[in-house]
């Protein structure tokens, strides 16, 4: 049994589409991050980055006790190759997963992430800070869309986990000032995943956890980055 240590985000995400394509059991320990739920010390044990997601696996490959693994894109590799599905096994074909993989980690996901920062979350309105990140994400947009030309999927001819790792960060694309009609291939690749039965289960288990109070806009940005609420001003 998977243990999925969770909350509704791009990164979230990631994990719910493998194991709902893998068919794999799972049980989901919600971390609701508006509130400091990352910062407990019983998830620090698992996580000690206080991000989600993070997994416990009761039932390793071989045996013994549970191993725990954090940071996304080591979830996926470690779930591709204990099914092994979602990962080809042949070492060209492997390795154009694994370096689009960890191009979603290592470039998609963190200027995306600060494109949504600096648009929906600063204190401050920094237009060069907006515009840096949103060119930015456009950039990367356009060296999928260029990969997408003449590969059905991101890896190749098949569905995998680089796909998965991408997908949830493609969601919010307006958020992030992108209009998928300037990516036609990109287009094409998101509404294939978004059909896919899977990926529809995978986003209803965040679904599951929207009836949950939501978190003061104030204390969640304080928890999540840090931003104390301005001072009054002083009377004169």
């Amino acid at each position: 049994m998977i243990d999925l240590y969770y909350w509704g985000t791009p990164n979230g995400h990631k994990i719910t589409l493998f194991l709902e394509e893998a068919g794999l059991p799972y049980r989901v320990k919600p971390v609701n991050i508006g509130k400091g739920e990352q910062f407990a010390p019983g998830f620090l044990k698992i996580a000690p980055n206080n991000r989600i997601p993070a997994i416990v696996d009761s039932e390793p490959t071989g045996g013994g006790a549970p191993i725990s693994i954090f940071e996304s894109g080591a979830i996926l590799l470690y779930l591709a190759e204990k099914t092994g599905q979602f990962l080809p096994t042949g070492v060209r074909a492997r390795a154009d997963v694994l370096q689009w993989l960890f191009w979603q980690v290592g470039g998609l996901g963190p200027m995306a992430g600060q494109n949504h920062h600096f648009n929906g979350y600063s204190p401050e309105d920094i237009p060069y800070a907006r515009q840096r990140y949103v060119r930015e994400t456009a950039r990367l947009y356009g060296v999928l869309d260029r990969r997408l030309t003449d590969h059905s999927f991101v890896g190749g001819e098949d569905y995998s986990i680089a796909d998965m790792a991408i997908y949830p960060w493609i969601v919010p694309h307006e958020r992030q000032k992108q209009d998928l009609d300037d990516f036609p291939h990109v287009k094409r690749w998101f509404d294939e995943i978004a059909a896919r039965p899977a990926t529809a289960r995978a986003y209803a288990v965040a679904d599951s956890l929207k009836n949950l109070p939501p978190p003061d806009p104030v204390e969640f940005a304080r928890i999540l980055f840090g931003i104390e609420p301005p001072k009054p001003a002083k009377k004169v």
